[in-house]
């Protein structure tokens, strides 16, 4: 094998993306938007608060286009979602849509960016975080 070859080959297979919860884009200006977010909050107003928690949403974990894709289709059913739901929305054939899934939903259960629910039997549900 070519060494470009080869190259080429490891880059396409390590493409990473950073996590957008909510489709929402990570702002280059975190830290001068905290402490501005400080400095409010000494203000005592209530929006200050909220502002917190939107930045803290927001984070810096790699994921691959798959468990991106996996991700918006989760957070865009709020209700929660089963892996086969997960793997029909994205196109999947319906006899291997659960399994297409599972492998992304593991990496973003380590995250915590999904929540995963027993329901009775082995009925397994998925929600945003």
């Amino acid at each position: 094998m070519r060494l470009a070859h080869k190259r080429k080959v490891q880059m396409k297979l390590q493409k990473r993306i950073k996590a957008a919860v909510a489709n929402v884009a990570a702002p280059k200006t975190a830290k001068p938007v905290a402490e501005k977010i400080v400095a409010e909050k000494t203000v005592a107003s209530k929006p200050a608060a909220k502002k917190v928690v939107a930045a803290a949403k927001t984070t810096d974990v790699a994921l691959t286009p798959k468990q991106q894709q996996v991700l918006d289709i989760v957070v865009s059913n709020a209700e929660g979602i089963n892996p086969k739901g997960i793997g029909l929305a994205a196109g999947q054939e319906d006899a291997k849509a659960a399994s297409w899934a599972t492998g992304a939903l593991k990496k973003l259960l380590e995250e915590n960016l999904v929540a995963k629910e027993q329901l009775a039997g082995n009925k397994v549900i998925y929600k945003a975080v």
